[in-house]
């Protein structure tokens, strides 16, 4: 990847089974629209649920909107996305979702979303990847990692690589404050 390609490029991840009535779908629509008039371009998975809404609030908003694809998938991509970015596999699909964002939002959603949240946080704190915001937006991740941090090994240094939004407006704000 070019140093700067990523250098705006956003990845959000969450659930793909909620539709246009959760409370996820709506927040990613709205963090959609909020990411690109920040300046911000717009990366997901590329099919249903938060992937899409994300997809339509950037989309409708104008904005750069990136899916990375699997071949593995046989459902089609959602139609809000201006670029697909195809992948083999899931593990290819996490290294491009990965690699080419300067940062990262995770929404509600179910084992992929921890899996993409759970990766990103082992390679920062690993020194894998350099310094990236990894933003955990909802009322449901505090004590999800309240709960991981009861039953596992995770320090307060891991802690410091994972920051907390309660809604789209503050996630925004958090990333501002730390992508140049």
């Amino acid at each position: 990847m070019n140093q700067n390609a990523g250098a705006r490029r956003i990845t959000v991840f969450g659930g793909s089974r909620c539709g246009p009535d959760a409370t996820e779908y709506r927040e990613a629509l709205k963090l959609g629209r909020l990411l690109v008039e920040a300046g911000f371009d717009v990366c997901s998975g590329g099919y249903a649920g938060v992937m899409e809404a994300i997809s339509r609030g950037a989309h409708e908003a104008g904005g750069n909107v990136i899916g990375v694809t699997m071949e593995q998938f046989k459902s089609a991509p959602n139609p809000y996305l201006k670029k697909i970015e195809p992948s083999a596999d899931f593990y290819a699909r996490l290294q491009i979702l990965i690699r080419d964002s300067a940062g990262y939002i995770a929404l509600r959603g179910g084992m992929g979303t921890v899996t993409e949240i759970s990766l990103v946080w082992n390679k920062l704190v690993m020194n894998v990847l350099p310094a990236r915001p990894l933003i955990l937006l909802g009322d449901c991740w505090p004590r999800t990692i309240d709960c991981l941090r009861e039953h596992l090994v995770i320090s307060d240094d891991d802690m410091t690589h994972l920051l907390f939004a309660p809604a789209a407006e503050d996630a925004v704000v958090l990333l501002r404050e730390r992508i140049a």
